[in-house]
C-alpha cells in the first residue's frame, strides 16, 4: 500500500500542507514539527512522489543524450565508456539520464525538438560535434542548455570538453616516423565531424615537420567502424607501393586494418605498423596489442555531465572550453621499419 501525505497528516495530527512543508524543509515550519513529521514518514515507509514534485517545480532533474548512430546496433566501445561516465556522474548529482539513438539528420533534429517542446529533459550533452551542426543551432535557437564533447568552428559558441586531436595525431605520426616509416597512410573519419578535421590536420602536420610530402593516395575516409577500417586498409594494401604504416583515427578502424593486414599474411608490428586513437579497453588485449592515443572517455563523460548540471543549477563555469591532451600509448602493433 502506498503511503501518502494524507496518511502522515492523520498520524501526526497536522494538516497535509504542514506535512508537505515539513518534508520540504520550509523555514516557517518549526524544528519540532519537522522532526515529528519526518519520523512518522520514516516509520510508515513514505516515499515522495518525485514526478509530482518535478511537475510542480517545472524541471525534470533529467539530462538528455541522443547518440548519433547508424543502424540497429549500439556497440561502439567509445560510446559505452562515455555513457558510463555521464550516467554515473548524473546519478551522483541526483539527476536521471534519458538516452536515445538517432542517425544524424532530420529525424535526429525532430527528436531534439520534441524533447525541448515537451520539456522532457532540463538540458543535453552533445557528442561528436560537426562542422555545420544542426543540433547546436536547434538548441541555441530554443535557448536550451547543453554542453558538448567536441568543438565547433565559426559562429558557434558553447561550453565543451574536447581532446586535442591535432596534437595527438602529430605525436603519433612522429612516433611512426621515429621508427623509420616514411610511407604512412591515414584512415580518417568523415570530414563533416569536427574531430576528423583536427586529427587529419595533426597527421599532415607530423609529416610536414619531417619533410615528408602528403600523398593523397594514402589518405582514406572510413565511417569509424571495424568493417570500414578493414575495407579501407585493403585498398591501401593493394596500392602498387603500399604503406609501411597505417594511422587509423579511431581504434575500431585500426582493428579492421589489422585484420586486413593479417589476411595478407603480414605480421602487424613487424611487416607493417598500425595505430589507433581512443584507447578503448580492448586495445590493450587485441592481438597484437594496439599502439594508440589515450583519451579518458569515462572522465570526459563525467566532466561534461558535471558542467551541464552546474549550468542547470545556475552556477558559473570556471572554464567553459576545456581542451585535453591525449597520451601516446606504445604497444606491439607499431615497430621498426624492416630494412
Amino acid at each position: 500500500m502506498v503511503v501518502t501525505l494524507k496518511d502522515i497528516a492523520k498520524e501526526t495530527g497536522k494538516s497535509i500542507t504542514t506535512v508537505s512543508r515539513a518534508l520540504n524543509d520550509y523555514d516557517e515550519v518549526s524544528s519540532a514539527t519537522k522532526e515529528l513529521v519526518r519520523n512518522v514518514a520514516s516509520e510508515l515507509g513514505y516515499t515522495p512522489n518525485i514526478f509530482a514534485q518535478r511537475l510542480q517545480k517545472q524541471y525534470t532533474d533529467t539530462i538528455g543524450l541522443i547518440f548519433p548512430t547508424f543502424g540497429p546496433r549500439f556497440s561502439d566501445p567509445f560510446f559505452s565508456e562515455l555513457l558510463a561516465g555521464i550516467g554515473n556522474q548524473a546519478a551522483d548529482l541526483g539527476y536521471d539520464l534519458l538516452v536515445s539513438t538517432r542517425a544524424p539528420g532530420d529525424e535526429e533534429i525532430k527528436a531534439y525538438r520534441a524533447m525541448v517542446q515537451g520539456r522532457r529533459v532540463d538540458g543535453f550533452v552533445l557528442v561528436r560535434t560537426r562542422r555545420k551542426d544542426a543540433r547546436v543551432e536547434c538548441l541555441q535557437e530554443a535557448d536550451y542548455p547543453f554542453v558538448a564533447f567536441g568543438r565547433a568552428k565559426g559562429r558557434y559558441e558553447f561550453p565543451y570538453v574536447d581532446e586535442d586531436g591535432l596534437y595527438g595525431m602529430r605525436l603519433l605520426t612522429r612516433h611512426l616516423i621515429s621508427l623509420g616509416h616514411r610511407r604512412i597512410a591515414c584512415i580518417s573519419p568523415p570530414p563533416e565531424l569536427m574531430f576528423a578535421h583536427y586529427r587529419l590536420q595533426g597527421f599532415k602536420d607530423g609529416l610536414t615537420e619531417a619533410g615528408i610530402p602528403t600523398d593523397d593516395a594514402l589518405l582514406r575516409v572510413g565511417n569509424l567502424t571495424q568493417r570500414d577500417g578493414y575495407e579501407q586498409a585493403k585498398i591501401l594494401l593493394d596500392l602498387p607501393s603500399p604503406p609501411t604504416a597505417i594511422a587509423a583515427c579511431n581504434d575500431l578502424m585500426a582493428f579492421g586494418a589489422m585484420s586486413a593486414a593479417q589476411d595478407r599474411d603480414l605480421v602487424v608490428g613487424k611487416d607493417i605498423s598500425i595505430t589507433g586513437f581512443d584507447n578503448i579497453p580492448m586495445a590493450e588485449y587485441s592481438h597484437p596489442s594496439l599502439t594508440t592515443l589515450h583519451q579518458p572517455l569515462y572522465q570526459i563523460g563525467a566532466m561534461v555531465c558535471k558542467m551541464l548540471i552546474r549550468l542547470l543549477q545556475g552556477e558559473e563555469l570556471d572554464e567553459k572550453k576545456i581542451l585535453l591532451k591525449p597520451e601516446l600509448i606504445v604497444r606491439q602493433s607499431s615497430g621498426l621499419l624492416k630494412s
